[in-house]
């Protein structure tokens, strides 16, 4: 009988267990159908697409000039500030834990590339074409390496080779 009793008693506690009794209430937040069609409306909402190549980013480079020829010193200062700060994310010809920057100059704009270098908090948090690459790179964000505009030039220059 004694078994029983136990047995009885093990079979209210886990019915209790099973159906959240134990003295605490849960709440459940009942949708209505329209309530349900407007979460998912805006799910499906895309945000106006922005190009790409016109974007400039956020950050304080409005305008950068290229000029024809490429600069060799800056590059050779560009490739090791790159090597230093940003090769352990990135490999300059393939997607590693971020974008290949090979030909980074074809799908961005050179203002947006170094307000990424040097603004990337801000930019991943604002920009919509940022915030894709963070997407992108499952949700992997850049290092804030505290790059001047000076060395994000030099960085610039150094993608214009790859």
């Amino acid at each position: 009988m004694k078994k029983l009793t136990t047995i009885a008693v093990f079979a209210i506690l886990m019915a209790m267990a099973a159906c959240g009794g134990g003295g605490t209430e849960e709440r459940k937040t009942v949708k209505t159908p329209d309530v349900v069609a407007h979460e998912k409306a805006m799910k499906e909402e895309k945000a106006p697409a922005i190009d790409p190549m016109t974007s400039k980013g956020i950050g304080p480079v409005s305008e950068v000039t290229l000029g024809e020829t490429i600069d060799q010193g800056m590059v050779a200062e560009g490739q090791a500030l790159f090597e230093k700060n940003c090769a352990a994310c990135h490999k300059t010809d393939k997607k590693y834990i971020g974008p290949a920057p090979k030909d980074i100059l074809d799908r961005r704009t050179p203002e947006w590339v170094m307000n990424m270098i040097m603004n990337p908090t801000e930019m991943v948090q604002k920009d919509p074409i940022a915030k894709q690459v963070l997407a992108e790179a499952n949700g992997a964000i850049m290092a804030d390496q505290n790059i001047s505009e000076v060395d994000a030039r030099k960085i610039l220059e150094y993608f214009r080779t790859l």
